[in-house]
Order: structure tokens, then sequence, then C-alpha cells
């Protein structure tokens, strides 16, 4: 499937949105990923609605999650 441009431009513009309203993200992103990561590492993520319904999860890294995240690092996504 091929990306459409138009997309990009309107990603790369919400992302920077984003980034502006939520400023500690990406510092955290940077400072958690900055040693790398390593095969076995767990992510947790964790969402709490309005009303105070939490829903947690987390995976365990494989070698092909650190390849992927690597490669957003490459791109520049977790390393201004």
């Amino acid at each position: 499937m091929p990306v459409n441009p138009k997309n990009i431009m309107k990603l790369r513009e919400r992302l920077g949105i984003f980034q502006s309203q939520h400023p500690r993200v990406q510092p955290f992103l940077k400072d958690a990923f900055s040693g790398g990561v390593l095969e076995g590492s767990v992510i947790e993520l964790k969402v709490t609605s309005p009303e105070g319904r939490s829903c947690i999860t987390n995976i365990r890294l494989t070698q092909e999650d650190v390849e992927t995240i690597n490669m957003i690092r490459e791109l520049g996504g977790l390393s201004h």
C-alpha cells in the first residue's frame, strides 16, 4: 500500500501538536531509550479514563521489537 505524502505531512503536524501539548513525553522516551533497548525489556502501558477506570498491559520486547524501535530512533522519532 503506497504512502500518501499528504498524510505524512498531516501526521508530522499532529505530532508537533502532541509534543507542544505534552512536553514531558519526548524527554521521557529519550531518557528511557537512551541506553538502548534490550530484548527482554518490559514496556508497561496504563490508561486511566476521566471516570477513574484503568486499563493496564505490558509487553516483553522481542528482538524484532528492538529492531523496530531502533528503526524509529534512526528516523528521528525518539532522538530529538
